[in-house]
């Protein structure tokens, strides 16, 4: 058995914590430009730009970290660059798109390419986009209704009223893969592409231990009890700012009980026809995206592989 790389979940950048108050300078820094949480690609390669290759126009920049030969790195939101052409594409297509003054660089949204980065480009563009997305919502104080500005070389932002200061947050989501005998559950949520199915999933909510969060929310959505339950794995899922904790469960009731506000649809699906949904040949079920902690969840029960 050969232990699953789960996509954004490198863990391998160096983000030199220490030097965030001591903005690392140096002509051998690289940029890598966002617009609007959208990253660029040349190829099959993440645009990491030298500092005078492109004029890309000033506006936030974060310190993102060191590279492994110490070259700092940097995003820079270049969101008032104008889209060519007349819209963005959906984020489950896998077409890019191009912006003014930059040609040769194609846009994604990161769901769309994820599988194609590096894990290092993956989790580049994956924290540049979490944070980029927590710095436009949340412009003002919390604490006073001032309006804050960017600090520490972008992971804070400081209240020059109040002094307050304030630092991104990661909300955790529970994704279960909940089985009984030869079962999974899955649900599918209105918005999805057609046919798409997936891994039930929820916030967990303050006070609230990961077990207890799973056996809620699959009893909220679903109607359905659950038992045992055990952590497998993680993936930060900067869609916009959370942590998915991959669990798989055992479900002690079968009978499905939708809450409509939460599911459009829910039913058991035997290994054999997962097996078929994940090899694109179902006739009805399109299984959840590649690279989505739910589709390694499905993969890992359909090889009885939980290395």
């Amino acid at each position: 058995m050969t232990k699953t790389i789960v996509t954004l979940s490198g863990g391998i950048l160096n983000r030199a914590a220490h030097l965030r108050d001591n903005r690392p300078a140096g002509a051998d820094a690289k940029l890598m430009p966002l617009w609007r949480g959208h990253l660029a690609m040349r190829g099959e390669a993440l645009c990491l730009l030298d500092v005078d290759e492109v004029d890309l126009p000033e506006g936030g920049e974060i310190f993102l970290g060191l590279l492994s030969d110490g070259v700092p790195v940097y995003a820079r939101d270049i969101g008032s660059l104008s889209l060519v052409g007349d819209e963005v594409p959906a984020p489950w297509s896998q077409d890019g798109f191009e912006v003014e003054t930059l040609p040769g660089m194609q846009f994604y949204d990161l769901r769309a390419v994820m599988t194609r980065l590096t894990p290092l480009e993956a989790e580049l563009a994956a924290t540049g986009r979490a944070l980029f997305d927590w710095h436009r919502r949340h412009g003002f104080c919390a604490n006073c209704g001032e309006k804050t500005v960017l600090g520490q070389s972008g992971w804070r932002r400081d209240c020059p009223a109040c002094g307050a200061e304030h630092y991104p947050r990661t909300d955790p989501v529970v994704i279960m893969l909940v089985t009984r005998g030869n079962d999974v559950l899955l649900g599918r949520n209105a918005n999805w592409p057609e046919g798409m199915y997936s891994l039930l999933a929820g916030f967990v909510e303050p006070g609230e231990p990961i077990e207890a969060a799973v056996r809620r929310e699959v009893f909220e959505e679903a109607g359905v009890r659950v038992g045992k339950v055990d952590y497998v794995t993680s993936q930060p899922w900067p869609f916009p700012a959370s942590l998915m904790l991959g669990c798989r469960a055992e479900a002690v009731s079968r009978e499905i009980t939708l809450d409509p506000a939460e599911l459009e649809d829910a039913r058991w699906v035997r290994r054999e026809e997962m097996a078929l949904a994940l090899a694109g040949r179902h006739p009805e079920i399109a299984a959840a995206r590649k690279g989505a902690l739910a589709q390694v969840l499905l993969r890992k029960w359909v090889a009885d592989d939980w290395e």
